[in-house]
């Protein structure tokens, strides 16, 4: 009996389902390319254990022994500046700087032992959002191609589009909503850089700008302004659409005329060939009118709808408030929420020249941020559906320069996990006496891409069709890293 679907396997003579899939591509076995990746969407391996995914990304990369693989006794240039603190978790030592992370440890897990090789800020975030490496060599490029890895976030809003996979579902939420949105801004955008800034990793990619996710924007108020590292007003936090609405509030009647308009114009184009499906850029439009006309996801997007409790306990700045957007947004039934936690004096967590900003706002902030989340998770009975993902795309070298700077690390940078059954109170991976290399073998962004697909209950071997039409697999040389999960 010939099976495709499921877990890799041979079938008759020893052909394995990754060789059926390439033939069934070519057209062979009497199966055309679309019944099959139909066939690959509507397969779901598991249970999804998720509903939603809230992606922290702490762009730069924070310093594992500044973190979460502390060395207290390593030589004095290694250790780092901060003393360590017990946690609620066996042998886990946190920096005295995440004081209130120590206090609830027991609700999320460390994975320790990450490590990539390509030690670029664009490279690897490209690289730990996709589980890809990027295409575009180390120092050779910047921006977004249209050329690069899907985000999973972009996978995500493709197959619920496709109605082929159990996000298809209703989830209590109204027609239109998005699947995926990125706050506060797409990365890059408010970095202090000599041109303008597009970091890749969390876009459609080669499936097209119809799966790009809805970003918001919220800018600084001046080249040298930097608000995660001070309070946001509510004038500021307006998160609007980016490259939809501009800085004037836009009313809803201006906005139902310029839809009008705009669809006046799209039934003109399309009088030529009205069978044609909607373009890509077509879908991601109507995605975003489809947000901001929605009287649902419109309260949604308004933090002050929020108590001044909630909202002071996430913390005033652009960070704490990002994160509690993205908790209304998966709230409201947003399937992949992506909250950046940018450098827009250029530096933040890439903390090349001294550790100066890290103890006193980035480490504290993060604090703040990421314990009232998973509480308020918790309160809201969402953190059993809702899986939380916090990481940056490298760590930082184990030797210090004299200011407590230290410079790109990729070999090895922690992840913290929590919600949708992963186990908390838990560490994974061992790393050396130095926190410079792995002990235990080491988690590749592979493995972490395939783990967030099977807490969504995605399987990471699906194909989905590449811009030539030919079904490419979401995650190679990648496992599920099951031992998080109760």
């Amino acid at each position: 009996m010939l099976n495709i679907l499921g877990r890799p396997q041979t079938v008759c003579g020893g052909v394995s389902r990754r060789e059926l899939l390439q033939v069934a591509g070519a057209g062979l076995f009497g199966m055309s390319l679309p019944r099959l990746l139909h066939a690959e969407e509507s397969h779901s391996p598991v249970a999804p254990r998720a509903k939603s995914v809230i992606f922290l990304y702490l762009f730069g990369g924070p310093s594992q022994l500044e973190t979460f693989d502390l060395k207290p006794k390593a030589p004095n240039k290694i250790r780092g500046p901060y003393l360590p603190i017990a946690s609620r978790t066996p042998d886990l030592l946190i920096s005295e700087k995440l004081e209130q992370c120590a206090a609830i440890s027991d609700k999320f897990a460390v994975v320790r032992t990450l490590s990539h090789s390509f030690n670029d800020h664009s490279g690897g975030g490209h690289y730990v959002q996709t589980g890809k490496r990027w295409h575009i060599p180390i120092g050779a490029g910047f921006n977004a191609t249209p050329q690069d890895w899907p985000s999973i976030g972009s996978v995500v809003e493709y197959l619920s589009q496709h109605k082929q996979h159990q996000f298809s579902q209703p989830r209590a939420r109204e027609e239109g909503l998005p699947n995926y949105v990125v706050v506060p801004n797409s990365l890059g955008k408010i970095q202090t850089h000599s041109v303008l800034l597009q970091r890749p990793g969390e876009y459609g990619g080669w499936l097209g700008r119809g799966y790009d996710p809805i970003t918001t924007s919220v800018d600084k108020k001046d080249a040298k302004d930097n608000p995660y590292y001070r309070i946001c007003s509510d004038e500021e936090l307006t998160f609007q659409i980016d490259g939809l609405i501009s800085q004037d509030a836009m009313t809803l009647d201006r906005l139902g005329g310029r839809q009008s308009l705009l669809a006046q114009f799209d039934q003109k184009l399309r009088q030529r060939d009205a069978q044609k499906s909607l373009t890509a850029y077509d879908r991601f439009q109507q995605r975003a009118l489809s947000l901001v006309a929605s009287e649902k996801t419109r309260k949604a997007m308004d933090l002050r709808q929020e108590s001044d409790n909630v909202r002071d306990r996430y913390g005033r700045h652009l960070f704490g408030q990002s994160t509690l957007m993205a908790r209304r947004l998966v709230e409201a039934g947003v399937r992949y929420v992506t909250v950046h936690w940018d450098a827009p004096d250029g530096y933040g967590w890439d903390s090349h020249l001294n550790s100066k900003d890290v103890g006193d706002h980035l480490m504290p902030g993060f604090d703040q941020t990421f314990s009232a989340l998973l509480i308020d998770l918790e309160e809201r009975g969402l953190l059993d559906e809702t899986l939380v993902v916090c990481l940056g795309e490298m760590g930082r070298t184990p030797l210090a320069n004299a200011n407590w700077g230290r410079d790109h690390w990729s070999t090895l940078f922690p992840a913290v996990v929590a919600g949708a059954g992963v186990r908390g109170g838990i560490v994974l991976g061992q790393s050396d006496k130095d926190a410079a290399y792995a002990l235990t073998p080491p988690y590749k962004p592979e493995d972490f891409a395939a783990t967030i697909y099977h807490a969504l209950g995605i399987d990471p071997e699906i194909r989905l069709p590449d811009g030539q039409g030919r079904p490419v697999g979401l995650v190679e040389d990648g496992k599920p890293i099951l031992e998080l999960f109760g």
